[in-house]
């Protein structure tokens, strides 16, 4: 957990391209699930947070 956050503070690509990695799932998740149309709506948004995020961190050092 502690190398987890020391790369997310000092910027290294593992720590934050899992981070968009969850947030791209997340947007999947959300936008299968049949019960809450507010994660239905806002699932598209956080799947493109989670795709651009991860394009912008593939090019931070390991």
């Amino acid at each position: 957990m502690s190398n987890f956050i020391h790369g997310l503070l000092h910027l290294r690509r593992g720590a934050w391209e899992m981070v968009a990695t969850i947030l791209i799932a997340l947007g999947v998740v959300m936008l299968m699930q049949p019960i809450a149309l507010v994660l239905f709506t806002y699932s598209f948004l956080v799947t493109l947070i989670g795709t651009v995020m991860f394009i912008i961190v593939s090019h931070f050092p390991e």
